[in-house]
């Protein structure tokens, strides 16, 4: 059974090389995928020079239509060509940590979709500023409501999916930014597939700046809005 982890970056240098360690060494064989946007600080040499002594690191590196949702759908189509059975999707950032993918892995024998949720079992954001916290508990449970999910944590961009389970709509996504993750979830329910999610702790980036902003957030709770009356 083939791994494949998906991790799309964009200005992420001085994470990368740490993350990409801890994917190949989390106690399963995984090939890691980095769908780099040509990221402005060479994120993506970086990745080229680690590929070139391990085969078990790929570059997808786009020039064009670059953005955080059309990264995840060809990292998406990718892994998918890759004869991956199994797909993670993580960020680069350093806050999903790979230690969980094993666990992920136990899971989704019974299951379509694993989803790395913040908000089962005591699991909590970890050293992250209380605003950001009021803001995802608040965009969580205007995601449930609106898409009417019985998933805790819907903003988590931390899943593995099944071969088949992915296949039924990786062609079919539109989003061009990180709204992807919600799009993600509404395909999931729309094929009705077996969701369970698995507690982790959220950690705080390693380094670097986040990339989203309160105006960015509101834009996309009213696509999800959308999304729920139109179906795109």
């Amino acid at each position: 059974m083939k791994t494949v982890v998906i991790v799309p970056t964009y200005n992420e240098a001085s994470n990368i090389k740490m993350i990409i360690d801890k994917i190949l060494n989390c106690g399963v064989s995984a090939d890691v995928l980095i769908v780099d946007d040509m990221s402005p600080d060479k994120t993506y040499k970086i990745v080229e020079e680690i590929s070139k002594t391990n085969n078990k690191v790929h570059l997808l590196l786009r020039k064009e239509n670059r953005g955080r949702g059309y990264a995840g759908k060809d990292g998406f189509l990718k892994a998918l060509d890759m004869k991956a059975d199994y797909i993670v999707e993580m960020d680069g950032d350093g806050s999903h940590s790979p230690k969980y993918i094993p666990e992920f892995l136990k899971t989704i024998e019974s299951y379509d979709v694993v989803i790395g949720s913040r908000y089962i079992n005591g699991r909590k954001d970890k050293e992250r500023p209380i605003i950001r916290q009021i803001i995802s508990n608040f965009s969580r449970r205007y995601l449930s409501f609106v898409l009417k999910v019985k998933i805790q944590d819907p903003t988590s961009g931390y899943r593995m999916f099944k071969r088949a389970a992915l296949a039924k709509f990786a062609t079919e996504l539109t989003a061009s930014d990180p709204f992807i993750i919600t799009e993600v979830l509404y395909k999931v329910k729309k094929n009705n597939l077996k969701v369970k999610e698995y507690p982790i702790i959220f950690l705080a980036r390693f380094s670097g700046k986040s990339k989203l902003h309160l105006k960015t957030l509101i834009t996309y709770l009213f696509k999800a809005l959308k999304l729920k009356l139109t179906g795109r």
